[in-house]
């Protein structure tokens, strides 16, 4: 009898596992054709993703703060978990915890970050400083 109180009491639960699995949120990204550059990533709100160069030389490792992230916002979320691939983007995603302790999104592995000077639907500093917009396949 404790046998079969135990399973009714741990296989409704064991059951939900698998979907709370999966019930990570997606990263907030779409992939946007462009002319130039050709597909390249970008927010929800179409504009576009960059990563820089000393964080990618530095092994995804935050180092754009301060004043770097004012003119470089990061892509924020609120979960520290999200789902790993977006459906017709190839390539994994997931967060870094900045140092102000807020989740940032990575795409392979390297922070993402929008600039501020910059409208949907623009690619103005590929290659400017270190920064390269995020060039999918």
């Amino acid at each position: 009898m404790k046998r079969v109180i135990f399973l009714t009491a741990v296989l409704p639960l064991a059951l939900l596992a698998p979907a709370a699995v999966g019930m990570a949120p997606h990263a907030p990204v779409a992939k946007l054709q462009t002319a130039q550059f050709g597909p390249v990533l970008v927010t929800s709100k179409k504009q576009a993703l960059y990563y820089w160069n000393r964080e990618k030389q530095a092994g995804g490792k935050v180092r754009c703060v301060g004043a770097c992230a004012k003119a470089w916002p990061p892509l924020i979320v609120k979960s520290a978990r999200i789902d790993p691939h977006v459906a017709g983007i190839r390539g994994r995603f997931g967060t870094i915890r900045r140092p102000d302790g807020r989740h940032q999104v990575t795409f392979e592995g390297l922070p993402v970050y929008t600039y501020a000077h910059e409208g949907p639907r623009q690619v103005k500093c590929n290659n400017v400083n270190g920064w390269f917009v995020v060039r999918l396949r």
